[in-house]
C-alpha cells in the first residue's frame, strides 16, 4: 500500500479510503467487520463515513454506518490509533435531518458530538463539510446554466462559512476533532474558506471530496490545480460513477440489490444516453487490454496528478479485494493513450 499526505495536516493516508456508506442498507454489520479487517490487512488506514449514511438516505438509516464503525471500534479499541476516521456533516435539504435546515455554528457542534458517541470514538480525525449551504453544481447539478450564480448572497455566504470555522475551531480546541475538511466545493468556497482561516486563526481546511471519474473529471484541471498548489487534499468520491463503469447497468439491467435498483435522492442522472455510451465503449477498451474495467478505472484516478487517496465502495467481499488491488497495477503507457483518447472522444458524458 502507497501513502500520501493529507493536505497541510501532516497526517499520511493510504492511497485508498474505505468508504462505508452501504453499511446500513446494502450491508450489514457482519460484511461491514469484514471489509474493515480485510482493508486494515491490506494496509488501509483511511477510514470515511458521514452521519447521513447509509445511502440512498432515509430516516430510518440516518446513523446506520456510523453506529456500525462505533460497534467494531467498540470492540477493536487497540485499533483506533491506526486509522485515520473521517466523517461529515450533512449540509440542508434533507427532512429528516435538521428539517433540512442550513448547517449553523450550534447544530455543528451538536452534529460533532452526535457523531462522536455513534463512532464511540473520543475524537474524529478529518471533520468535514458534506456539502455547502448554496447550491453548487455537484449531484448533477453541473450542466452550464444548471443552477445560477448571480442571485447568491456571497457576503451572506462567507459569514456563514466562518461562523462554521469557529465552531469547528472550538471543537478542535476542545480535543474532538483533529482536522477539517470539504465536500462537493467549487474553487470559490475553496478559497473562501482558506481566506478566512488566514484572517480569523481558525482551522485550515486540509481536504475536499468531489465527484470525479472517468465519465465525470469535471475538476481536471482548474479545481485540482488549485488543491495542489494550496496544499488541500484531494478525495474523489464515486471513482466508477456509481457502479456504472463495470458495465453492469448497460442495456437498462438493474441488477437485483443493487445501487441503481434502488430509490435515488437525486434520480439516476448519470444514466444518459451519452454516458452508456461511453461505458459501452470503456468496457471495450477494458477487454481490449484484457484489464477488468473496475480495476482499470480504479487505476486511472489514482495515477491523476493531484489525487491523494480515493474513495472506494464495495458490497461484497469479491469487490472489495479487486477494488483494492486496483492500486498496485500502474497504466502501460498503452492504456494511457487509449484512456486519453477515451476521454477526448467522450469528456462529459452526464
Amino acid at each position: 500500500m502507497q501513502y500520501s499526505v493529507l493536505g497541510s495536516s501532516a497526517v499520511k493516508v493510504s492511497r485508498v479510503c474505505l468508504g462505508s456508506m452501504t453499511w446500513g442498507c446494502q450491508n450489514n454489520q457482519l460484511d461491514a467487520d469484514a471489509q474493515l479487517d480485510y482493508a486494515l490487512a491490506q494496509g488501509v488506514n483511511f477510514i470515511d463515513t458521514a452521519e447521513m449514511y447509509a445511502v440512498p438516505p432515509t430516516a430510518q438509516t440516518y446513523g446506520a454506518t456510523e453506529r456500525i464503525i462505533g460497534n467494531w471500534l467498540s470492540r477493536n479499541r487497540t485499533k483506533r490509533s491506526d486509522i485515520v476516521l473521517a466523517t461529515k456533516m450533512a449540509g440542508p435539504g434533507l427532512a429528516h435531518v435538521r428539517a433540512g435546515a442550513d448547517m449553523t455554528p450550534q447544530a455543528l457542534v451538536q452534529a460533532v458530538d452526535a457523531s462522536l458517541q455513534r463512532l464511540q470514538t473520543d475524537y474524529i480525525d478529518l471533520y468535514q463539510l458534506h456539502w455547502p449551504n448554496r447550491v453548487s453544481p455537484h449531484f448533477g447539478k453541473h450542466p452550464v446554466g444548471r443552477i445560477g450564480f448571480s442571485d447568491v448572497d456571497a457576503a451572506e455566504q462567507t459569514e456563514q462559512m466562518l461562523g462554521l470555522l469557529q465552531a469547528l475551531d472550538s471543537c478542535v480546541n476542545a480535543g474532538k476533532i483533529r482536522f477539517c475538511g470539504l465536500s462537493n466545493e467549487t474553487p470559490w468556497g475553496i478559497s473562501q474558506y482558506l481566506q478566512l482561516s488566514k484572517q480569523h486563526n481558525v482551522p485550515r481546511m486540509v481536504s475536499i471530496q468531489n465527484e470525479f471519474s472517468l465519465l465525470h473529471s469535471k475538476d481536471w484541471p482548474y479545481l485540482i490545480e488549485q488543491c495542489v498548489h494550496e496544499n488541500v487534499a484531494y478525495l474523489p468520491w464515486s471513482p466508477l460513477a456509481g457502479g456504472a463503469l463495470t458495465g453492469k447497468y448497460l442495456g437498462g439491467r438493474r441488477p437485483t440489490g443493487t445501487r441503481w435498483s434502488m430509490l435515488q435522492r437525486n434520480g439516476l442522472f448519470r444514466d444518459t444516453p451519452q454516458s452508456n455510451q461511453a461505458i459501452a465503449a470503456f468496457i471495450e477498451l477494458a477487454a481490449a487490454h484484457s484489464v477488468a474495467p473496475a480495476q482499470l478505472a480504479l487505476a486511472w484516478v489514482n495515477q491523476v496528478d493531484g489525487v491523494t487517496s480515493t474513495i472506494i465502495g464495495a458490497t461484497s467481499m469479491a469487490q472489495l479485494q479487486q477494488n483494492i488491488g486496483a492500486f498496485s497495477q500502474p497504466l502501460t503507457a498503452a492504456i494511457s493513450e487509449d484512456l486519453a483518447q477515451f476521454l477526448r472522444q467522450y469528456p462529459a458524458p452526464f
